[in-house]
């Protein structure tokens, strides 16, 4: 059983993802990088309480929307104790569908 007490794991390994990761400048890469390595480090609870992320559920979908640099958001889903990787978002309104 998982729960909030639980250290965070990371999926990258979405297709969609990893393409829009592969095609970024390697300068965002490495700030991405770095903030994976803060979230594996993290439990969930630590996530919910660290405003930096500024973690947001999105409504009507099983998705959320997380910051991972100044430039960048992303949009997972959690699965136990997963954070899968979905698509990355250069800016805020896209991430949230919005144009």
């Amino acid at each position: 059983m998982t729960g909030n007490d639980d250290k965070i794991l990371l999926d990258l390994n979405q297709p969609e993802f990893q393409g829009q990761l592969f095609e970024m400048d390697i300068v965002e890469v490495k700030k991405l990088l770095k903030t994976f390595k803060k979230l594996r480090g993290l439990t969930w609870n630590q996530l919910f309480k660290d405003h930096g992320f500024k973690w947001e559920a999105l409504k009507s979908s099983p998705k959320y929307s997380i910051r991972l640099s100044q430039s960048y958001r992303a949009l997972v889903m959690r699965e136990d104790n997963f954070m899968r990787f979905q698509t990355l978002h250069p800016d805020h309104d896209s991430a949230y569908g919005k144009k």
